[in-house]
């Protein structure tokens, strides 16, 4: 993985060369974000309005590439609160479902409905944006990040390449010096700002530094805020079993 990163970061910032793609400035921001092999982690949510907190839930998340298309299927367990431990979301990179270990009903999911606050059913998953999205201009400016630095960006304007991704349109800033994404704006198709959100909290993650904390406020109401914090990132086997649709009644967390 080190040395995939390395390369995509050579694309980018090797002096002399002609300026990177729009495309592989995202490439080498989707290599920041997530490992190129099979892992797990905790997600824990938190809804805030007017600064106060109103929800939260933790996830456990697994994850792993399709080696056909590249795009990361995952398995999310509810962990907390109690009364949806052991729920199930199910993400094979093209449909989405939900189950309900009480009434034994999967049901299908749509990736743009909200699973907390503001955080959607596509957002807990892990993306490869340059899957699913085609980067159509790149622009340098100054942005601040998450923590109100100024910051030298790429902006990116990304289109949706196909009909299953999330959003219809993505506004990203991804870092020049070191292709680390620090804010994005995503939109409805009829052009509605839905949500401004910040990478933040750049921490060692198998040895890149990886995002591990995202806040999210919507487009309206910018007193509503959800944070999403990754932790126990761990590299383990995600059997292939687990991403398929009739085993979800027979999953059993390790």
């Amino acid at each position: 993985m080190i040395r995939l990163l390395a390369l995509a970061l050579i694309l980018v910032a090797l002096p002399g060369r002609a300026a990177p793609s729009p495309q592989e400035i995202l490439v080498a921001s989707d290599a920041v974000r997530n490992p190129d092999f099979p892992f797990g982690l905790t997600n824990t949510l938190v809804e805030y309005r007017q600064g106060r907190q109103t929800e939260s839930s933790t996830l456990a998340i697994y994850s792993k590439a399709d080696p056909a298309g590249g795009q990361f299927r995952s398995l999310v367990r509810y962990t907390a609160p109690a009364r949806d431990a052991n729920k199930l979301i199910l993400f094979n990179g093209k449909d989405m479902w939900f189950y309900d270990p009480s009434s034994k009903a999967s049901i299908r999911l749509s990736p743009q409905q909200r699973l907390l606050g503001q955080a959607s059913n596509g957002d807990v998953v892990t993306v490869n944006f340059a899957r699913d999205y085609q980067a159509v201009a790149a622009v340098e400016e100054d942005t601040q990040d998450g923590d109100r630095q100024t910051r030298r960006c790429h902006r990116l304007s990304l289109s949706a390449a196909n009909p299953d991704a999330t959003y219809h349109r993505i506004e990203m800033w991804v870092d020049v010096a070191n292709a680390r994404p620090l804010k994005a704006r995503f939109y409805s198709e009829s052009g509605k700002l839905l949500k401004t959100a910040y990478y933040r909290r750049y921490q060692p993650i198998f040895g890149v530094q990886r995002p591990t904390e995202m806040v999210i406020i919507d487009g309206l109401e910018s007193d509503w805020v959800t944070v999403m914090r990754y932790s126990d990132w761990t590299r383990r086997e995600v059997p292939e079993a687990w991403l398929q649709r009739d085993y979800l009644p027979r999953f059993k967390p390790e």
